[in-house]
């Protein structure tokens, strides 16, 4: 598996998927694990848009037999599958040993025993519910943007070119 190289100029949130997919009521349950993962990225690469964090997922291929570990990008967002035998909490807690102090590094888990490694090794705790506000709050400041830019293009085809250019003299 390849080593990532962290920027100290770099903020970085580490999010642990699998103990987010199981505390976040957003995610059927009943739904193959593989869609939930997927809906898990899905909506860390929209968030993404949106902080100004590097955004690395760790899933457990603790029990895969002979996994070698995998780390790839998808939309703009890392996603790193540990080794066999290795939990995403330890992958997490050597990546912040590595990092050497690097600050403004957060870890989004509910794990207790994760998240005191995590303040002790220097970053900010971010349990699986104030991660999922904070989602769910970006969420809702793309929404409300999206609406603005409809209705300044709603507005806009419906004057014409001379008032257009009056209103952007006027810098509105």
């Amino acid at each position: 598996m390849k080593r990532l190289n962290y920027k100290k100029s770099e903020r970085y949130l580490f999010v642990d998927g699998y103990n987010i997919i199981n505390a976040w009521d957003s995610f059927d349950k009943s739904i193959p694990l593989e869609d939930q993962r997927l809906q898990l990225v899905d909506v860390l690469s929209e968030y993404a848009h949106t902080v100004d964090e590097k955004i690395i997922v760790v899933f457990d291929a603790y029990m895969v037999k002979k996994s070698a570990g995998a780390i790839y990008d998808y939309k703009g967002i890392l996603v790193v599958f540990t080794k066999e035998f290795e939990t995403a909490d330890h992958y997490i807690e050597r990546q912040l040993s590595e990092m050497k102090r690097v600050k403004g590094v957060r870890v989004a888990t509910s794990d207790n025993i994760e998240q005191q490694i995590i303040l002790s090794r220097g970053g900010v705790r971010l349990s699986a519910r104030e991660f999922e506000v904070e989602v769910e709050l970006s969420k809702q400041k793309i929404f409300t943007k999206q609406k603005v830019l409809k209705k300044k293009a709603e507005l806009t085809n419906k004057i014409d070119d001379e008032q257009l250019n009056k209103l952007k003299d006027m810098n509105l």
